[in-house]
C-alpha cells in the first residue's frame, strides 16, 4: 500500500478498498503520540486512511529537534491537523507530568473528539488520566510492546512497573475503551493480571508494511551486509551486535557490518553518538546513521540482525526485512517469535547471547541457498498475515466499533 495515496481527496477505489462508508457528519480523531516522527513512520498510513474514510484527523506529539525537522509540513501536506505538545519523554518529575496531563485534558477539551488513540506508554497513561478526567468516553490505548518498563531489572524497574499497571488500570474503562495489542503474549500479560478485559483487546499484528515499497530484491553480488536497522537504544541490542561483528571479524570472516539508525536523544537509554564512533573506529562495524529509505537499505543487505532484549510489540524492523525477503537472526523474545519462525525464515537466539548471535550469522554468511528459502518464507509470512492492508483495515474497524451511532455505515 503506498501512504501517498491517501493524502488530500479519496482516491478512486479507495472506498471499495476500505469498504468506506458516507458519514452523516464528520467525526473526530485525535492520535497523541509521545514524538512526531514515530506517527510518520509507524501510523502514518492510519491517520491517512481514517481521513479517506470520513475523519477529521487530529495528530498531538512532541517535535524532536534532529528527527522532526520536517514532521508538522509533512502533516499539513497530508491533510492533517496537527498539535505540538511538550511530552518529556524521560522526565518523571510530578509538576512536569501534571503539566503534561493538563495540557491534554485541554487539547480533549478544545478539539472534542469522537474517538482518541493513545500510542506508546507515555501518552497512554497521562493520556488515559487526562481523557478520564475530560470526560472522553472512546478511548484506543494502543501498546506497541511492554517496552523497558515492563523487561528491565531491579528494584526501580519494579517500582516503575507497578506504578505503570497502577495508572494503566486508572485510565482504562472497560464501557468504551479498547486495548490494542500486537503479540498474544502481551495480551496474555495483561489479562492474566487484571489490567484490561480480554473482551476490550484486540490484537492487530504490528504496524503493517507496503507489500509494493518493501519487495524482495536479488541479492548483491558484492561483500555480504548484516544489517542492525533500529534506535541506536541500549535495549535494542546494539552492542551485542557489534561484539557478534568483532567476533565474526577475528574469525576471518569477510562480510560488511552495518548500523542504521541514530541515537535517541530524548530517551536515556541511548548509545551516544561518542560510543558509536569508538565502534566504528575499531573497524567492527559501518555506521550509516538514519535511512528514510529502509526498502534501499534491506536491498543492499545479506541478512538482517536485530537481537533486543526490550519489550517489543511486534518489530516493525524485522516485519520490513521479511517483506524484503531478507533472512533474519533476532531474539528469542515476545514479539520477534511472531515474525520469525525458527529455521524458517531465520534464527531465534537467547537473549544477550553473543556467541548464538555470531553462530547464525555465520551458518548464513556460508549458505546463499539457506537465505535464498528463508526469504521466499519469510516475504509470504508477511503477505499472509502483516501487510499494511490488514493492519489498516483492523484499527478502522476498532475506530468503528467506538465512534458516535451518527457514522452511519
Amino acid at each position: 500500500m503506498n501512504v501517498e495515496m491517501f493524502a488530500g481527496s479519496t482516491p478512486r477505489g479507495m472506498e471499495h478498498a476500505y469498504n468506506v462508508p458516507t458519514p452523516r457528519h464528520t467525526p473526530r480523531l485525535l492520535i497523541v503520540t509521545n514524538v512526531g516522527w514515530f506517527f510518520l513512520s509507524h501510523r502514518m498510513p492510519i491517520g491517512l486512511a481514517a481521513r479517506a474514510s470520513g475523519y477529521e484527523v487530529h495528530v498531538a506529539a512532541a517535535l524532536d529537534d534532529a528527527l522532526d525537522t520536517t514532521t508538522e509540513r509533512s502533516l499539513i501536506e497530508a491533510g492533517l491537523l496537527f498539535h505540538r505538545m511538550s511530552f518529556s519523554r524521560s522526565g518523571t518529575h510530578p509538576f512536569r507530568l501534571l503539566r503534561e496531563i493538563v495540557s491534554l485534558y485541554k487539547l480533549y477539551k478544545t478539539i472534542k473528539p469522537d474517538v482518541i488513540h493513545l500510542v506508546t506508554l507515555k501518552p497512554i497513561l497521562l493520556g488515559g488520566l487526562a481523557a478520564k478526567f475530560a470526560g472522553m468516553r472512546a478511548v484506543v490505548l494502543a501498546i506497541p510492546g511492554r517496552g523497558s518498563v515492563f523487561s528491565a531489572q531491579g528494584i526501580l524497574a519494579t517500582a516503575r512497573r507497578r506504578l505503570a499497571v497502577l495508572v494503566y488500570r486508572l485510565a482504562y474503562s472497560s464501557n468504551r475503551t479498547r486495548v490494542i495489542v500486537q503479540n498474544v503474549e502481551d495480551r496474555d500479560y495483561f489479562v492474566n493480571r487484571r489490567i484490561f478485559s480480554i473482551n476490550d483487546i484486540r490484537l492487530i499484528r504490528g504496524s503493517g508494511v507496503d507489500l509494493l515499497k518493501f519487495a524482495p530484491k536479488p541479492e548483491s553480488k558484492d561483500m555480504p551486509i548484516v544489517v542492525f536497522a533500529s534506535r541506536m537504544l541500549k535495549e535494542k541490542g546494539v552492542a551485542d551486535f557489534v561484539c557478534a561483528a568483532t567476533m565474526l571479524k577475528s574469525r576471518g570472516i569477510q562480510a560488511r557490518f552495518v548500523l542504521v539508525g541514530e541515537p535517541d536523544h530524548g530517551n536515556p537509554h541511548s548509545h551516544t553518538r561518542a560510543e558509536l564512533e569508538s565502534w566504528v573506529a575499531t573497524g567492527a562495524v559501518e555506521w550509516w546513521g538514519f535511512r528514510s529509505e529502509m526498502n534501499a537499505v534491506f536491498a543492499l543487505a545479506h541478512i538482517v540482525c536485530f537481537p533486543t532484549y526490550y519489550g517489543e510489540g511486534v518489530p516493525k524492523v524485522l516485519i520490513e526485512a521479511a517483506a524484503c525477503a531478507r533472512p533474519i537472526v533476532t531474539s528469542d523474545m515476545p514479539g520477534c517469535r511472531d515474525i520469525v519462525r525458527q529455521g524458517v525464515n531465520g534464527f531465534l537466539i537467547k537473549p544477550r547471547d553473543v556467541g548464538g548471535i555470531a553462530n547464525a550469522i555465520e551458518r548464513l554468511l556460508g549458505d546463499a541457498e539457506l537465505r535464498a528459502t528463508m526469504g521466499v518464507r519469510g516475504r509470504a509470512l508477511v503477505e499472509h498475515e502483516f501487510s499494511l492492508d490488514i493492519v489498516v483495515r483492523q484499527t478502522l474497524d476498532v475506530y468503528r466499533e467506538l465512534s458516535p451511532p451518527s457514522l452511519k455505515y
